[in-house]
């Protein structure tokens, strides 16, 4: 007889642990994840080609999130990438280029807000 009631725990055990997991799972898919950092997108206007330095960048945006190279020249890229599974995505692109003496060269700004 307790032979037969831990054969029935054990079963009710397993169950409960595969529903707590496939909730869990469920809420994660349900969520959304976030990539990059956020920046004063609302400062873009401000940016002047020819003018704009890369020290001034730094005290509109803050730290670039990522740092490169096109065509041997400095870029610096702000993004924030929001992403659901099942809402809508925000997301929002800096992209600025700069010139050989550390002067904005030109930009590319992008975002899904309407």
């Amino acid at each position: 007889m307790s032979k037969r009631f831990l054969n029935h725990r054990f079963k009710a055990a397993k169950l409960s642990s595969i529903l707590l997991l496939g909730s869990i799972a469920l809420t994660q898919l349900n969520g959304c994840f976030t990539v990059g950092q956020e920046f004063a997108a609302s400062r873009v206007p401000d940016i002047k080609i020819g003018q704009t330095r890369k020290q001034d960048i730094s005290d509109l945006f803050g730290t670039p999130w990522r740092t490169g190279l096109e065509d041997g020249r400095p870029t610096w890229t702000y993004g924030i990438y929001k992403y659901s599974v099942f809402g809508t995505n925000d997301t929002q692109d800096l992209l600025i280029r700069f010139d050989s003496q550390g002067i904005v060269r030109s930009y590319t700004f992008s975002s899904t807000h309407k």
